[in-house]
Formats: C-alpha cells, structure tokens, sequence
C-alpha cells in the first residue's frame, strides 16, 4: 500500500512581478523533505502554482494519495471549483499561465490529490516554514530564469 503523503507549498514574489520562489515540505511517515528554489522576476501566483508542482514531480511513486496544504486560493479554487478542466476545454484561452496549468495537470493526473487550503501568516507550522523558504529562496545571489514570464507573459505588463 502506497503511504499518504502530505504537501505543504507556499510562493513569493517580492513586486508581484518581481524576484520570486517557492518552499515546499513534503512528509511521509518518518520522512520529511524540504525543496525551494528562487527565480530573478515571475509573480506570487506562478511560484504558488509551481510549488504545487515541483512537489507532485518530486514523488517518486505513482498513483499516490497525497494532500496538499497551500494558501493559494489561486490554486485550490482552480482545481477544487473545477474552473481549471473548464480552462483547459477552452486551450486556457485569455487565461494567465498557461504553461504551469499545462504542467500541473500532467502530474495532477497521476496521482490522487486532495487540496486543503490554510490561512497564510496564521501561526500554521509547516506554512510558515514554506513562506520562509519561499522568500529566502528569492534572495538567493543565483536566480534562475522564468524563461516563459519573462519571454511572454513579461512583454504583457
């Protein structure tokens, strides 16, 4: 039997756009990891999304049972009110990052996933910790390239 997993992502943006990451914890059992990663200009709401899918790409088995804790309302909304299967019969037409939606479902489908959504800055001990990942990881001296925002949704702003 494939062990529960539990997710918890946050992403920052310090600008909204402007240098970016995201933190991630992922428990399991007695395991625990924990991944970040920073970026040089992307937005709150493309950090928050791809948190939620560096982790769901992280796991190693498939067809897992996991849950994930985000306060993404972005996030959680999308998939939960089902507006993102409603975006993708439409090719995400006018819809903003469409390349991270693209991905999320690719892994989404994979695996049995659970969103629950938690009030960020309340005190919430793996929430905090993904927020203070999220914005270390913003300031790190080697920033990585958002290359779709920069390349198409940047020239939009």
């Amino acid at each position: 039997m494939t062990p529960k997993i539990t997710i918890f992502t946050d992403g920052a943006a310090r600008g909204n756009p402007g240098p970016g990451g995201y933190g991630i914890v992922l428990m399991s059992g007695k395991h625990r990891k924990e991944l970040s990663e920073g970026f040089r200009l992307t937005t709150n709401n493309r950090m928050e999304l791809l948190a939620v899918i560096v982790a769901l790409e992280t796991l190693k088995v498939g067809n897992s049972m996991v849950d994930i804790y985000t306060d993404s309302k972005y996030v959680v909304d999308a998939v939960e009110q089902g507006w993102l299967f409603d975006w993708e019969k439409k090719r995400f037409n006018k819809k903003k990052n469409p390349d991270l939606w693209i991905r999320f479902l690719t892994i989404y489908r994979k695996h049995k996933v659970k969103f629950h959504w938690v009030k960020g800055h309340a005190n919430n001990k793996e929430n905090e910790r993904c927020d203070q990942l999220a914005v270390e990881a913003s300031f790190k001296s080697d920033l990585l390239v958002d290359t779709v925002y920069e390349t198409i949704e940047g020239d939009l702003i």
